[in-house]
């Protein structure tokens, strides 16, 4: 026969199995919220360090290029004026 015990337990087992469910299912969401945030991070500063560097060459490639020219300017002017 089913007495009061039978119910009491089934009863905590229920309770027990349903507040497990909802703490696993409130852990993945954080897990997955902060995986979500570490990625985001990781590609933003990976944008930022691409576009600092190709900054960084096209400077150097421009300073590069006004120092050739003004070389090659004076270079030109000297045997001009001495030739």
């Amino acid at each position: 026969m089913l007495n009061i015990n039978h119910v009491l337990v089934v009863v905590v087992v229920v309770v027990v199995v349903v507040v497990v469910v909802v703490v696993v299912v409130e852990v993945v969401e954080v897990v997955v919220v902060v995986v979500v945030v570490v990625v985001v991070v990781v590609v933003v500063v990976v944008v930022v360090v691409v576009v600092v560097v190709v900054v960084v060459v096209v400077v150097v490639v421009v300073v590069v290029v006004v120092v050739v020219v003004v070389v090659v300017v004076v270079v030109v002017l000297f045997l001009l004026l001495y030739f």
